[in-house]
């Protein structure tokens, strides 16, 4: 079955670049999703790198760019995204597509801006905030986010302070320097960089730590110790009270997001 797929995006994937530079792909769904049109998903070699390719046409982001990637081990799993879809496409099952998309339509063209944003989270990290109480949670808070401070201050040359509770605390200025050269660093300059630094804001705004984004990106720490580290406040929660099924259904489609993002730092990493 082949088709014209130069609309594929349209009202599929709905451009917001507005609000954020990284939600240039929305996940909201058609209340009617679109039929699935294609029948084969594959990855060809084009000007743009390793394009996607349904039944042979290259596929379009909602900015109406082809949808390739410096990587073929990263188009490779965007195309294993579209072969998966059903007899409907489902966007919200195709986060490596959102943030593909996200890479080239918004962050292409704003990598000063979304490099700063990162940056900013070196002001408030998560890590920064420790509970002084109960114990247990403190305990647990040391043993998952003390290895990420050394790492901040051994590796990104940034020594944050630490303060018990909400109280705001004022990090040294060489903090937000420290990170910020990182950041520049680690997306570089080359045709992967909108989707190094993409991917590193997805996980800096998922986890709220963009040291827990670049101990991922830097391949310091693996996903699933860094989304642990993330969530120790909740899982101590979840611990003393019970599981939140809710919660963890919307954890779970966050953690599809993450593991989109350290998708492309590993693709990045391994070329």
């Amino acid at each position: 079955m082949a088709a014209d797929n130069d609309n594929l995006s349209d009202g599929l994937f709905v451009a917001d670049e507005e609000r954020n530079p990284l939600r240039a792909a929305a996940q909201g769904a058609r209340p009617t999703l679109p039929k699935r049109f294609y029948e084969t998903a594959a990855v060809g070699e084009s000007a743009d790198g390793f394009a996607v390719l349904l039944d042979g046409k290259t596929v379009k982001t909602p900015g109406r760019r082809p949808l390739a990637t410096p990587w073929r081990e990263l188009s490779a799993a965007l195309a294993a995204e579209w072969a998966a879809q059903g007899e409907r496409l489902d966007p919200t099952a195709m986060p490596l597509t959102r943030l593909a998309n996200s890479a080239i339509d918004g962050v292409a063209e704003r990598m000063a801006e979304v490099a700063a944003d990162i940056v900013k989270y070196a002001g408030s990290d998560l890590v920064s905030y420790r509970a002084g109480e109960p114990a247990g949670l403190a305990e647990a808070q040391a043993q998952a986010w003390d290895p990420l401070v050394a790492f901040a201050k051994d590796r990104l040359r940034a020594p944050l302070a630490a303060t018990e509770g909400v109280m705001f605390v004022a990090q040294p200025p060489e903090v937000a320097a420290a990170v910020a050269q990182a950041v520049e660093a680690y997306a570089g300059a080359d045709a992967g960089a909108p989707f190094r630094l993409a991917a590193l804001h997805a996980m800096t705004t998922l986890t709220g730590s963009c040291v827990i984004a670049l101990a991922v990106a830097q391949r310091v720490i693996e996903l699933e110790a860094a989304w642990a580290a993330a969530h120790v406040d909740e899982n101590h929660q979840m611990k003393a009270w019970g599981a939140d099924e809710e919660a963890l259904q919307r954890r779970a489609r966050r953690f599809d997001e993450m593991r989109a993002a350290a998708a492309i730092a590993a693709a990045s990493a391994s070329a």
